[in-house]
């Protein structure tokens, strides 16, 4: 009931309201993975980001474990590391074999490895409060680094003129989450919360921006797409139309030649038939053939 204070109201609401948007923002994979699923492929997209999310929730639950008033922050990160884990499972299930290694190499290297050095380091340097102000700073760090990643999208957004690879409702939610957690974070009076989460906000407030400014060019974008493959259309039916035309005359071609072909035969078989006739028509005592052997009548002179 504690949580229901007056004095924790505010944390509780705030606190309450970041789990929503964060599960959002968690499951906004899901039409990406549901493919995957379906055409049991990857189709060469990377598992970075969902690797790195995990230790991010991973980092972010022992923190809070580690205090007592981070109860809501416990509940949202329990709930990302399953679903980053099924993610990545899947990923694993269904990425090339290339990809598979890469991808638990990742794994082993940043979720085992990385997250037991840093616990046994906080957990023999460190004691009481001072372990965990130095995982905040530790957590803190890398989500500044994990909220500097739209940056890569911004500059595609800036330099094609296009929101087309931004999704505005990603980015709404994001923004929104980063809003949660500062508002959480102040009234807990917990810098290693609301520091990254001013990032956050900064970030997904410049997207928002730039969503505003660009968004009329993705529907340019989206036409000039279709008058390409119009123009495309028209060029490969102009190529079959003059492949069949080329057909059409080889093949005429083709019956000339085989008729004078056959003319020629024909006039080749009258010759050869002509010789083998007679020279000249019977007269009364003999028959002039080329081809048959003299006869005694040839010796002669025939009487007509």
């Amino acid at each position: 009931m504690a949580a229901f204070a007056t004095d924790n109201l505010g944390v509780f609401i705030f606190g309450l309201l970041g789990n929503v948007t964060s599960l959002i923002v968690f499951l906004a994979p899901v039409p990406t993975f549901y493919r995957v699923y379906k055409k049991k492929s990857t189709e060469g997209f990377q598992s970075v980001p969902y690797v790195v999310a995990l230790f991010s929730a991973m980092m972010w639950l022992y923190y809070a474990t580690l205090k007592s008033d981070l109860i809501l922050l416990i509940t949202i990160n329990s709930v990302g590391c399953v679903i980053e884990t099924i993610y990545i499972a899947l990923y694993i299930a269904y990425a090339t074999k290339q990809a598979r290694i890469f991808t638990l190499r990742l794994i082993l290297l940043l979720n085992f490895g990385g997250f037991c050095l840093i616990l046994l380091l906080s957990h023999f340097l460190a004691k009481g409060s001072l372990r965990a102000t130095v995982l905040g700073w530790v957590c803190t760090s890398f989500a500044v680094s994990v909220f500097a990643a739209p940056l890569s999208i911004i500059r595609v957004v800036i330099r094609t003129k296009s929101v087309e690879f931004m999704p505005l409702p990603l980015s709404f939610f994001l923004t929104l989450s980063a809003t949660m957690w500062l508002m959480y974070g102040l009234m807990l009076k917990d810098l290693c919360v609301a520091i990254p989460n001013v990032m956050g906000l900064i970030f997904g407030v410049l997207q928002m921006v730039l969503y505003v400014i660009y968004r009329k060019n993705k529907t340019v974008l989206v036409e000039e797409q279709k008058v390409q493959e119009q123009i495309k259309a028209d060029i490969e039916k102009a190529e079959t139309i003059i492949m069949a035309e080329v057909q059409v005359i080889s093949t005429e071609s083709n019956n000339n030649n085989e008729s004078k072909e056959k003319e020629k035969i024909n006039h080749e078989n009258f010759i050869n038939n002509s010789s083998n006739q007679f020279a000249h028509a019977q007269t009364h005592h003999c028959v002039f053939n080329r081809e048959a052997p003299l006869t005694p009548c040839q010796a002669i002179k025939c009487e007509a």
